[in-house]
């Protein structure tokens, strides 16, 4: 087969539990946090931690204005569950409300909007208690910011800061728009009681093929099409080098279609009884029938990431060689360059 660049990648090997709620930020150093500015040496990021006392006792940056922000780099993707905030020691310095971003790169970032609300987070009224949140989805990034929106008016912005969550598992691959992964079928599967797949994927045009279902990104929005006439779409700016999460369910003819939060129900035309999706999946491009290595429409140039298929891992059996897996215009073997390749690219594609 023809060479190309699509590479599959392990970043961890478990899952985030039930508990996932270790403080995150304690133990990071100071050059770990950053900020728009300072109001002091002693007011810098370095002593935002929740429940220190070093330095003047948090971090007040030199103007209190809705302009100001604090960073913590997590150094890797870590899921988030919980973020606690605090004024700071001992002073009239404290934040009433703010909004939480979020990044994988530090760059392109994202707001956390608590149920659908623009509006920012309740923070704290005086300066030691600490004010905690559970966030309600947890979400997975490397970097977080702060951004304080209102404070102590008798006082300045002043913060001490908790991150709550534990190690994120990723299993990434990359497609370079000439690629694609094939999963084939037993031709002669039992009958499940339903199918289910499930992915997250960032900054892509991307199809699944079976029988009846095609996925397009297409202008940002996320359309399924079936062979039945049907009108459907779901989500918008989904081209924003964000990660986004699809889940499809088949039970029969009728679909359940959920993109992040999301959730569309339509019917499939197709046998009554079971959706066969044509005995394979194609990810990354949809094969032009009797031509292995060509593709009917564009092919999409992206990450996806954590594709199962009834419980399979996708991406795991592909780096595996796995026989149900076909890998289309790739070369025989992926190198330790190619899978280094492939995490650092759907990363820096948020930067």
């Amino acid at each position: 087969l023809p060479s190309c660049n699509l590479s599959v990648n392990r970043i961890m090997v478990f899952f985030p539990a039930a508990d996932c709620d270790a403080p995150l930020a304690s133990a990071l150093p100071r050059s770990s946090f950053s900020s728009s500015s300072e109001l002091s040496s002693s007011h810098g990021p370095g002593f935002s931690r929740l429940n220190r006392r070093d330095g003047a006792g948090g971090w007040t940056p030199l103007v209190s204005n809705k302009y100001q922000w604090l960073q913590i780099d997590l150094g890797e993707r870590m899921e988030v569950t919980a973020v606690a905030t605090q004024g700071g020691y001992g002073s009239s310095d404290w934040v009433t409300s703010y909004l939480l971003m979020f990044s994988d790169g530090g760059r392109n970032w994202k707001q956390y909007r608590r149920e659908e609300s623009i509006w920012g987070f309740p923070g704290n009224t005086n300066a030691d208690s600490v004010v905690h949140y559970r966030l309600q989805p947890p979400f997975e990034a490397r970097f977080l910011r702060f951004l304080p929106l209102a404070w102590n008016p008798r006082g300045r912005i002043g913060m001490r800061i908790e991150v709550y969550g534990c190690a994120y598992k990723s299993e990434v691959v990359y497609f370079d728009g000439q690629s694609a992964l094939l999963y084939r079928l037993d031709k002669k599967p039992l009958k499940p009681i339903r199918d289910v797949i499930s992915l997250k994927f960032k900054a892509m045009q991307k199809r699944q093929h079976g029988n009846h279902i095609t996925l397009e990104l297409i202008k940002g929005k996320l359309l399924p099409t079936t062979v039945a006439p049907v009108t459907l779409t779901l989500g918008s700016l989904l081209d924003d080098q964000h990660w986004h999460s699809v889940l499809i369910e088949l039970l029969d003819t009728q679909v359940n279609f959920t993109v992040d939060k999301h959730t569309h129900h339509f019917q499939a035309k197709g046998e009554s009884s079971y959706l066969d999706l044509n005995f394979e999946i194609s990810f990354g491009g949809i094969l032009t029938p009797g031509r292995a290595l060509a593709f009917t429409h564009k092919s999409f140039h992206g990450c996806l990431e954590n594709l199962y298929y009834n419980g399979v891992d996708v991406t795991e059996s592909a780096k595996k060689h796995k026989p149900q897996i076909l890998m289309m215009e790739l070369a025989y073997g992926l190198q330790d360059q190619n899978l280094k390749t492939s995490l650092t690219v759907c990363h820096q594609a948020t930067q």
